[in-house]
């Protein structure tokens, strides 16, 4: 580990120093994106489009790295076998050849890494042939965890550990069917116990906590006394690009954005033993800076053969750039939600919040098409559409329940981070009042919501809920499963309305956040770019 100047003298040898320098490189949430995509930012003051990522593109970067200093340890946070048309239709299996070959140390399951099922979950992240590890994920029935709790990496003499937590709350978040067998555990004396034992018994000089539980949490974590014994947390769930680590009490929290546009780059220094100092990188993947590794892309192409004819149809046209980032409205929602009411003639049609889909971005002034590979981006799980009726005062319970959900400032009270979207209501809030005092206004079809009104919605199916609720929403009445799913909506409202042009239209709207509301972590200086 000496690494010594030409000009020492021998007689000086007493007085130098040891040093080594280690790199961890983090992706997180790719959620199945094989290829460069249209990626957004957000840049002095507007949204633009720069092409970003690819897996053969991660694998030159990665290689380029290794070779600068191959005391590097790479890692992925999860969410890697859902999110993609490929991914959905191969239940996964695209993923494993291509991963086993990119050269990744330690790896940890996200929450959608259950959605093909406990036994797919399993076979494909055994088939990775890297190290998978999970605290707190064990079969329900016999209690037996489902894999290692911890892995730990030695680089002359320096042991770095690695523990990874999927989120506690995978059972609520995702549809519950997804999920059957699996128990989750959080933040118990048993985790408590694994932390010190690393660190007192097992000698470990740097402990990670690879965890996917979101960026408000993480932040919580990161100042928790549990995490007394953790140095970084490697987070990951939120897509959050963090620029600069965010130094809690305790421990220090990065998250590299996702769908591989981005790779996390922590530069540890070591002198004697003792880490001294680090540095952090956030890495955009740009494929003329790191272009295609031309082994993997043929692993790639060759992956998405089976499916590439279905899901490269092109299926309808945009005159707008049609994006998900946005803490509340956007386009690409207000596509969808558009879609499902036209076809369902509900008064209110509403779509989960989330930070999925790669833009569609049309150029050279020319409608950008849009392809069944692109749906599978927008809408990763194609349920059944189903319809009910609800009150105006349950209404406004249930969105004030799902404001708070985005906006407490509570971290742990956090569920996601953003709001749900919808067609045929406007809601105007304030995002800074308190639980169940946000909403100002709701007009539903341009009159205002009354309280003992019945209102009819639809949303999709989620399997394993009650099916009297509806995106969340209890006790909906008159219920009825549609026998067409959601993609079957889009498809064609899109055959019909193309070009289609959709925007920003203040379908919910708070001045304090304004039209472009990205996110922003509370008791912290970290905004989205």
């Amino acid at each position: 580990m000496s690494c010594k100047t030409d000009g020492e003298s021998k007689n000086k040898a007493s007085e130098s120093q040891d040093t080594l320098s280690i790199n961890i490189l983090q992706t997180a949430d790719i959620h199945g994106q094989l290829d460069t995509h249209p990626e957004l930012f957000w840049e002095d003051g507007e949204i633009i489009f720069k092409d970003r990522g690819g897996l053969a593109n991660i694998k030159t970067l990665f290689e380029k790295e290794r070779q600068q200093n191959p005391n590097t340890i790479i890692v992925d946070g999860g969410d890697l076998i859902q999110g993609s048309g490929y991914a959905a239709l191969s239940k996964g299996r695209v993923i494993p050849e291509i991963i086993k070959n990119m050269g990744y140390d330690v790896i940890i399951p996200g929450n959608w890494e259950v959605v093909y099922g406990k036994e797919i979950m399993l076979e494909v992240m055994n088939s990775y042939e890297t190290q998978v590890v999970a605290h707190n994920m064990f079969h329900e029935e016999s209690e037996e965890p489902l894999f290692p709790p911890y892995w730990i990496r030695e680089i002359e003499g320096i042991k770095i550990g690695f523990v990874g937590l999927n989120d506690p709350d995978v059972q609520v978040r995702q549809n519950p069917i997804f999920s059957k067998g699996i128990g989750f555990t959080g933040l118990n004396k048993e985790f408590e116990n694994t932390l010190n034992k690393l660190k007192k018994e097992k000698g470990v000089d740097v402990l990670f906590l690879v965890t996917h539980i979101g960026v408000f949490k993480q932040v919580e974590l990161a100042n928790n006394p549990i995490a007394k014994d953790v140095d970084y947390i490697l987070g990951n769930d939120t897509h959050e690009r963090i620029r600069q680590p965010v130094q809690g009490k305790y421990a220090k929290v990065t998250e590299p954005g996702a769908f591989g546009s981005f790779v996390g780059k922590l530069k540890l220094d070591f002198v004697n033993g003792k880490l001294v100092q680090d540095s952090y990188e956030l890495i955009e993947v740009d494929p003329n800076k790191y272009p295609a590794n031309k082994e993997l892309q043929a692993m790639v192409d060759n992956a998405k053969t089976p499916y590439k004819e279905n899901l490269e149809t092109v299926i309808g046209y945009t005159k707008t750039p049609l994006y998900r980032y946005l803490t509340v409205e956007n386009p690409m929602d207000n596509m969808i939600t558009d879609a499902a009411r036209w076809k369902t003639g509900v008064d209110i049609s509403i779509s989960n919040g989330f930070r999925f889909g790669n833009p569609i971005v049309p150029e050279n002034g020319k409608p950008a098409p849009i392809t069944r590979a692109n749906l599978w981006n927008l809408l990763p799980v194609n349920e059944k559409l189903k319809t009910g009726k609800a009150s105006g005062k349950q209404i406004k319970d249930w969105l004030e329940q799902e404001m708070h959900n985005t906006f407490s400032k509570q971290p742990l009270d956090r569920f996601g981070g953003w709001l749900v979207r919808f067609s045929g209501m406007k809601v105007e809030f304030d995002s800074q009042k308190p639980k169940g005092e946000r909403i100002d206004k709701i007009t539903v079809n341009g009159e205002p919501i009354q309280d003992d009104k019945l209102y009819s919605i639809s949303a999709c199916v989620r399997p394993g809920d009650p099916l009297d609720n509806l995106c969340r929403m209890p006790n909906v009445k008159d219920v009825e499963v549609m026998d067409y799913t959601i993609h079957d909506v889009v498809e064609e409202y899109l055959k019909k309305h193309s070009p289609v042009s959709p925007g920003l239209e203040g379908r919910a709207y708070c001045e304090s956040l304004g039209e472009y509301s990205f996110s922003t972590v509370p008791g912290t200086e970290y905004n989205f770019q």
